[in-house]
């Protein structure tokens, strides 16, 4: 239900390919014959796909053509002249129209009609199918685990396994591993499109988590959260560097990577009106849906979308300072807030109701959270398009997964000792070492540090590259910071979700340690 509501109006995309993006690479259309009639449009359109041109070439004269193409220049990009290649970009609504509906005899406007809306309903139906195949491999995985009493998280093994087999399927049959990849598009995009508002929901309660630190404690968790945060990166970062320097391995440029489309108006206004017309029924009818929080849960979710709508339309100077996640959250509470405060039931049973924890009767917070299984399963094929680098900088990302995992434990555990912070809340920063909900709260604390700074701090620190970049951002502020970095820069989330994944399995395996769990337990006091 969510996955489709979040769908709202799908943006249909003429297939390209992006210009090279080494510089002074001459741009070229890979894999296709043109005909003679395309060859006008494809030299002002270097990555314009020839079926695509082909098809909006038939039955057109020239003049046409040259409208088309010098009206649409954002979607076209300048020809190659040495500069590194534009990301993709979404034709305007006109250009795709003329694209998917050319011209044909008989009435004109009844062939645009018909021909414009069946592309639609295809694609819509991609993008749940595609989409539907990864939330069901993630229940199954979860449920066959849970059977087998395997504590390792399934998301995980799921993404390893997806990569691990489109990798053994491209060195037999590469065209197969291609349209695995090309089904399951929509369905990654769909996931990078909204990977943000996914992590919020721990975000949102997290007023419920705190209330009962005392304020000078919190104050010293927050100073350990953020120092721990700035050196973890940097440790990250920076030994990829040197171990790429050490090993000889010369960088090369990565894949091109789609962006996703951006919010239009009608999704914005479609949400706004979900939040009212849902906030106005639980209002007069608390129980209309059954239990408090499945009636809240449409206005929850509506407010949480929208805010982060919102904030991504935010001008950039302002992003800097109030990143969408933070807007998103904002957004959700203030919502809470609103309606504890109308309805008498206060801001805590509303916000209890956000995230129930419970799947029998599901809050707006549940229902995001249970896409994070598949978002990390679909980590694998953004993985897959980067193999090529995955393979050739391996032991830079292992060295420094490996490095920051562990510094990071010992850090925070001495820095925890040295500014006088309670033993107990000590180990509470650890992970699997004592009160679950106060590390819970400072793992969400420390992403959305790296959220909201991680871009300024990586360019302080000199980690210009995408792959020092995504491990230095996952490694140090986990899921939060890696949607935060990726959603602007997509190129990195192949390696934020390397150094995401083994992050976790390297930092369970080693608390795991009973020596390793007693020497973080001594230092802590």
């Amino acid at each position: 239900m969510a996955a489709a509501a979040m769908i709202g109006v799908t943006t249909l995309r003429c297939r390209h390919h992006p210009l090279s993006p080494r510089p002074g690479a001459t741009s070229t259309v890979r894999s296709c014959t043109l005909p003679s009639r395309c060859h006008g449009l494809v030299s002002l359109t270097p990555h314009f796909s020839c079926s695509a041109a082909s098809s909006a070439s038939h039955g057109r004269p020239a003049a046409e053509l040259n409208r088309v193409a010098a009206g649409n220049t954002g979607f076209m990009g300048p020809a190659n002249n040495g500069a590194a290649a534009p990301h993709n970009r979404s034709p305007s609504p006109e250009l795709r129209r003329r694209l998917i509906a050319p011209k044909s005899t008989g009435n004109a406007s009844a062939a645009s009609g018909s021909s414009g809306l069946l592309p639609s309903i295809v694609g819509v139906a991609h993008l749940l199918v595609s989409l539907g195949i990864i939330l069901a491999a993630d229940k199954f995985l979860k449920q066959a685990f849970v059977a087998a009493s395997i504590k390792f998280p399934s998301a995980l093994f799921g993404m390893f396994c997806v990569f691990s087999v489109l990798v053994v399927v491209d060195a037999l049959a590469p065209a197969l591993a291609k349209g695995f990849t090309d089904f399951f598009e929509p369905a990654t995009l769909f996931i990078q499109r909204w990977l943000p508002v996914f992590y919020v929901p721990a975000l949102v309660v997290l007023p419920l988590v705190v209330r009962d630190v005392p304020p000078a404690s919190g104050l010293k968790i927050l100073i350990i959260t953020f120092a721990g945060w700035f050196s973890s990166l940097a440790v990250a970062g920076h030994t990829a560097l040197a171990v790429r320097k050490l090993v000889k391995t010369q960088l090369i440029p990565t894949e091109p990577v789609s962006k996703p489309s951006p919010f239009s108006a009608s999704e914005t206004w479609a949400w706004t009106a979900i939040f009212v017309a849902s906030f106005g029924v639980a209002y007069f009818n608390p129980t209309a849906l059954g239990t408090t929080a499945r009636t809240c849960l449409p206005f929850l979710l509506a407010a949480t979308v929208l805010g982060y709508m919102v904030g991504s339309g935010l001008p950039a100077g302002v992003r800097k300072v109030l990143h969408p996640i933070i807007s998103c959250a904002l957004s959700a509470d203030l919502a809470a807030v609103a309606y504890g405060y109308l309805s008498g039931s206060g801001i805590d049973a509303v916000l209890g109701d956000y995230l129930t924890k419970a799947s029998s009767n599901p809050g707006a917070g549940d229902v995001l959270m249970g896409f994070l299984g598949s978002v990390i399963i679909s980590f694998a094929f953004s993985m897959f398009k980067q193999r090529k680098l995955v393979k050739r900088h391996a032991a830079e990302i292992l060295t420094a997964i490996a490095l920051t995992t562990t510094f990071s434990l010992y850090s925070t555990a001495i820095m925890g000792r040295l500014i006088g912070l309670e033993p107990s809340l000590i180990k509470s920063t650890l992970p699997r070492c004592a009160n679950p909900s106060i590390t819970a709260a400072v793992v969400v604390l420390t992403g959305l540090i790296g959220a909201n700074f991680v871009q300024a701090a990586l360019n302080k620190l000199g980690l210009n590259d995408p792959i020092a970049r995504g491990i230095g951002t996952a490694s140090s502020a986990h899921g939060f910071g890696t949607a935060a970095l990726s959603a602007k820069e997509p190129e990195t989330l192949p390696f934020c979700a390397i150094a995401y994944g083994l992050t976790g399995v390297f930092g369970s395996l080693i608390c795991s340690v009973p020596a390793v769990r007693q020497s973080l337990i001594f230092i802590a006091g």
